[in-house]
């Protein structure tokens, strides 16, 4: 194992100069940076009690995270990062669309659907 990782720096110059060797290097070293993240939590929780708190908690992850994603996008500027509150009108108008399309179906194809479809006829028209 200790050879393979020692030569690791010479076959990665030559992956570079043959480029099939070197996209499936790169294809295989992501594998790993994608797969690594992924097993160990479930290799660690998966002998362990977790609490029902944690579990409660942990339901609002998702939600915050996505809309921690949607707000940046709408209403932080990358130039300079700034708040705007009216920066993005089009998008602010598909977000509202996407919420009450969420409310009424409970679907998360349609929402996301209704949004795609909402940002396209507003960025025409506004």
């Amino acid at each position: 194992m200790e050879q393979l990782f020692s030569n690791l720096p010479a076959l990665i110059a030559h992956a570079g100069q043959n480029k099939i060797l070197y996209h499936l290097v790169v294809i295989i070293f992501a594998a790993f940076a994608a797969f690594i993240p992924r097993y160990f939590p479930v290799l660690f929780f998966s002998t362990r009690h977790i609490p029902e708190w944690f579990n409660e908690w942990m339901k609002y992850v998702p939600v915050s995270l996505f809309t921690a994603l949607v707000v940046k996008n709408i209403f932080i500027t990358t130039a300079g990062y700034r708040f705007v509150p009216f920066g993005h009108v089009e998008q602010i108008l598909a977000a509202v669309i996407v919420m009450i399309v969420a409310y009424f179906t409970r679907s998360m194809s349609m929402s996301v659907i209704a949004g795609l479809v909402g940002v396209w006829l507003l960025s025409l028209v506004v």
